[in-house]
């Protein structure tokens, strides 16, 4: 017999009854039945039920067995009576009979419980997140994990995509955040960047004509952390084609990301066909280019309703703005009083004067902005948002860039209060046309919105004669259940409408040349047309586990405050270190 075991703890069916086995695992647990101990045996696959008595000459050993003890026992597996099946458990129709008992490894006092799923203080789940990955839901989540990246790379090959590893130690890009700098020892006063993503290096595999790339590739930002993105490093399922559309890059990744949401969606509905939601309706009707479809309120413009009305409030400022809209949230079933204020109170929570609502029953609208604005003019907003009897509206007012935002938010607090979000499924979809530009409010000039390296519509000749706010980008993401979980783009890979892209946001042909050496040059030697796009693994597996933050789907991930408990990380370097870098430390109080 192997040395720790003949079977995993998972194994035994009612058929090995009669049979001796031998199992390791961890003490889950124990049970003293009135001089009989039961121990719940457990390993990566699964628990087992021990039982001992008196009896036996293990039973000394056993008594000093603790929660996470690992031990070794060897057995008979006997059936357990029909009172006493456990139908939860695989092995639950049996239990084996201690005969023999070896201790492997005994723990010391536990500093959080790994029986049960308690909430727990995080500092301590991290600083002790090998004993943190032992609870059960939290091994399930990671194991899914590593499932759900097996399926992607399985659906990649299948489809013709082959697996390139791309540089980590590489320069300095710009892709929206900072980078993690790396100190050169060989080039004194030079700096190595962690990749923000490959996409340099998966556009000159295309310049090379490997035509299909993917890779889970490792990225790392210099990010303030938040509830879906860890600080320091993610993965994302990178993806790159040559001599296509961006529709043929939505028929290519669309059913690679459908089919991993139904393979782990536990029959969840999948949407089946991504609707492709322009940018600019994407805002209008939901207040966010992440819009979360199960929630079935849209927003309608209904400015005309308000303007010369009685509702100073609102028709004063159209009348002095031609840029302030007002845009109403539906709130079906949402419409009495106490609901209203509620909503008028969060508002105001969120820094916002209030709320405007009219609430609808007995055949006509109630509330103030009703009252002013009067029983035709209400009629007509009800008819519009096709509203009855025991609904609602709410009303936010401003110039669109600026109110978009909390409407959004709005919609989301009524849809969410009045249960109105299916919660079990999946809702997919494109956002399309994004703005290829926008003004920099802080630097007083144009920068781009999205990717700098994709392709304008209209190409030089929009660069040369559009105003650049007006320019829309071949870009999309891909958003499910009110997340963006992929981002992509067709390039731009003409060396002149790259230059001129950049120009137009204050750089000069030598700094483009300078800071994108690689790409510019490579562009001068015949670059395919090529698009792709890069889904966020991260945030897909914390939709398909169900969880709200990335930390309960991540190995070992960082604190709020980008800190590593568990290693100690990032520590200071010592003298020696430095000098060898020629680095020498100014830290300044924050």
């Amino acid at each position: 017999m192997h040395r720790y075991r003949s079977h995993t703890c998972a194994a035994l069916t009612a058929a090995d009854v009669g049979n001796t086995v031998r199992l390791s695992g961890w003490v889950h647990r124990v049970r003293d039945h009135g001089g009989l101990l039961f121990i719940d045996l457990r390993d990566h696959y699964g628990i087992t039920q021990l039982v001992i008595d008196p009896d036996s000459k293990a039973f000394a050993a056993a008594e000093q067995v603790r929660a996470e003890w690992v031990i070794r026992v060897d057995g008979e597996v006997k059936a357990r009576t029909p009172e006493t099946m456990n139908p939860n458990l695989p092995t639950g129709q049996v239990e084996v009979f201690i005969r023999e008992l070896e201790v492997l490894g005994a723990a010391a006092e536990l500093p959080l419980p790994v029986f049960g799923e308690p909430d727990y203080p995080e500092d301590i789940r991290l600083k002790y997140r090998f004993l943190d990955l032992r609870r059960e839901t939290l091994h399930a989540n990671i194991v899914k994990r590593t499932k759900v990246i097996a399926s992607m790379r399985r659906r990649m090959a299948e489809i013709g995509f082959g697996e390139y590893s791309t540089p980590i130690l590489t320069a300095s890009s710009p892709e929206g955040a900072r980078d993690f700098l790396v100190p050169s020892r060989i080039h004194p006063g030079k700096f190595f960047a962690l990749p923000q993503a490959p996409q340099q290096y998966k556009q000159l595999l295309m310049v090379a004509g490997f035509d299909r790339y993917f890779q889970i590739a490792p990225c790392f930002r210099d990010e303030d952390p938040r509830a879906d993105r860890l600080p320091g490093e993610f993965y994302q399922l990178d993806v790159e084609m040559s001599f296509v559309t961006q529709e043929d890059v939505w028929d290519t990744m669309e059913p690679v990301l459908r089919g991993v949401f139904e393979e782990f969606a536990d029959g969840k509905p999948v949407t089946q066909k991504f609707p492709r939601i322009p940018y600019a309706e994407a805002i209008r009707k939901y207040g966010t280019d992440k819009p979360d479809l199960r929630n079935p309120i849209e927003m309608q413009d209904v400015t005309e309703h308000f303007r010369g009305s009685g509702f100073g409030v609102f028709a004063n400022q159209i009348a002095a703005d031609p840029k302030v809209e007002v845009w109403a949230i539906p709130a079906p079933t949402g419409g009495s009083r106490a609901f209203c204020d509620r909503m008028n109170a969060w508002a105001q929570g969120e820094g916002q004067p209030g709320l405007g609502y009219i609430f609808f029953k007995e055949g006509q609208g109630s509330g103030p902005i009703a009252k002013n604005v009067g029983p035709e003019r209400t009629e007509a907003i009800r008819a519009q948002l096709g509203l009855s009897d025991g609904d609602a509206v709410f009303f936010v007012l401003g110039r669109p860039e600026k109110m978009s935002r909390f409407a959004g938010e709005a919609r989301s607090k009524v849809g969410t209060d009045l249960n109105l979000v299916d919660t079990d499924r999946f809702e997919l979809c494109w956002i399309v046309d994004f703005p290829f530009y926008e003004y920099d409010e802080d630097e007083k000039r144009i920068d781009f919105a999205h990717n700098p390296f994709s392709m304008p519509q209209g190409g030089m000749e929009a660069l040369n004669s559009q105003d650049p706010l007006t320019i829309k980008a071949y870009q999309y993401d891909a958003v499910c259940n009110g997340y963006e979980i992929a981002s992509g783009s067709i390039r731009n890979q003409e060396p002149e409408t790259m230059v001129k892209a950049f120009e137009l946001t204050g750089k000069s042909r030598a700094e483009v040349e300078q800071e994108f050496g690689g790409l510019y040059r490579a562009f001068q030697y015949g670059a395919p047309p090529h698009g792709g796009m890069a889904a966020g693994v991260d945030r897909m597996v914390m939709l398909i586990c169900g969880v709200q933050n990335l930390r309960e789907i991540t190995l070992f991930p960082m604190n709020q405050q980008a800190e590593d408990l568990l290693m100690g990380a990032p520590s200071p370097a010592t003298a020696k270190q430095l000098r060898e870098l020629s680095i020498r430390l100014n830290v300044t109080d924050k």
